[in-house]
């Protein structure tokens, strides 16, 4: 899981980066407001742990901002700010999760994960039929009545990510961080999705499988009935 920490307190930093690494997270830490707004709006992460008292802007002010473009990022809290009135506040600007310093570090490990188990789609099955496609993860192959398609790591990321959440929205971000972590560049607006998507409408003509845009969301796969 790759993880933004966004907290000023150099040591208190340092020791939480060395934690979350020993419990398996990727960590990228920001000392200030500016530079964790920069980095959660411009690079894909799975989940974002933010103090509210950061320098030059303050927590409350990048959790709206970043709230507003990437509306499904989790997002935990982690304050010195234990006031009614300023969770209350962090909660409304759409943080998923308060935590109030001092704190110990395996709670903060079991919400960690706890959200990321609300957040993170289940476990995909190896092999899935939807209409007359046919994809095995395993063998990382797709096939439409039994003719294998001829899938780019990028088509197949993100046809793989299309199935999984069959008949919902997958949103432009989701597709960024997808193809982040598969270790490519992690590009997922302008027309860069836009192409892909055009090349999977291509291979899929007579499929009965459709690919909708849906303005200002997403993109959904569905499966015409017969």
């Amino acid at each position: 899981m790759n993880l933004l920490l966004a907290e000023d307190d150099a040591l208190l930093a340092d020791a939480l980066v060395a934690q979350l690494e020993r419990a398996g997270f990727q960590v990228q830490h920001a000392p200030n407001g500016p530079v964790a707004e920069y980095l959660l709006l411009k690079q894909p992460f799975d989940l974002a742990i933010l103090d509210l008292g950061l320098p030059m802007m303050d927590g409350l002010t990048v959790l709206k901002h970043v709230r507003a473009a990437k509306p499904t990022l989790p997002v935990v809290v982690l304050t010195a700010m234990d006031g009614l009135d300023s969770r209350v506040a962090g909660l409304n600007a759409g943080a998923d999760d308060y935590i109030t310093k001092p704190f110990d570090f395996p709670e903060l490990e079991a919400r960690l994960r706890a959200l990321l188990r609300r957040t993170q789609p289940a476990a995909a099955a190896a092999e899935v039929e939807m209409g007359r496609l046919s994809l095995s993860r395993e063998a990382r192959r797709a096939s439409i009545d039994g003719q294998a398609l001829e899938l780019s790591p990028r088509e197949w990321t993100l046809l793989d990510l299309l199935v999984t959440h069959r008949d919902k929205v997958v949103t432009k971000e989701q597709i960024a961080q997808a193809w982040g972590n598969e270790g490519g560049e992690a590009t997922g607006s302008g027309n860069s999705t836009e192409v892909y998507i055009h090349r999977l409408r291509r291979k899929f003509e007579g499929s009965g499988l459709t690919i909708r845009t849906i303005r200002g969301l997403g993109y959904l796969l569905e499966a015409e009935s017969r």
